[in-house]
């Protein structure tokens, strides 16, 4: 299989195996108007098999906070003109809006739907959020 470098737009790199389908919805990618390949289970000498994402658009702005929850061990790599001009490591992010609902059915966002579901990262270490309204905890299970 060959799959053509890109000229400018985003690599998503060092994704976990598995998790580049669940990246792809969070982000809306079906929604863009350019080319978007997923490549899973890749070959990998660090992780063994690594999921990667390109996109060939050279003005997309992606949600690191969502890139950062899902996978806190990806790369980003900005292309342009062929080359890799940039490299950013996500990390975990300290807040999340709309990314994770909250399950109290207590919660005020049950009865308040427009509101946003924000939590706030609790324990770095385990992945552990919290809904800012009512404290219910949330982990990363992806």
């Amino acid at each position: 299989m060959k799959i053509d470098s890109i000229k400018d737009g985003i690599v998503l790199d060092h994704i976990t195996a598995g998790r580049g389908m669940r990246i792809y919805q969070l982000l809306h990618l079906e929604e863009l108007d350019c080319p978007v390949a997923i490549l899973k289970n890749v070959p990998s000498k660090k992780m063994g098999k690594k999921d990667i994402i390109k996109i060939s658009d050279a003005d997309l702005h992606l949600d690191f906070a969502v890139i950062g929850y899902v996978d806190p061990e990806i790369t980003v790599n900005v292309i342009r003109e062929g080359t890799c001009v940039e490299k950013k490591h996500v990390e975990l992010p300290e807040e999340l809006e709309n990314v994770i609902r909250c399950k109290n059915p207590r919660c005020i966002t049950t009865t308040e739907q427009e509101l946003p579901h924000i939590f706030r990262l609790a324990d770095r270490h385990d992945g552990i959020y919290r809904c800012i309204y009512c404290d219910t905890k949330a982990s990363r299970q992806l």
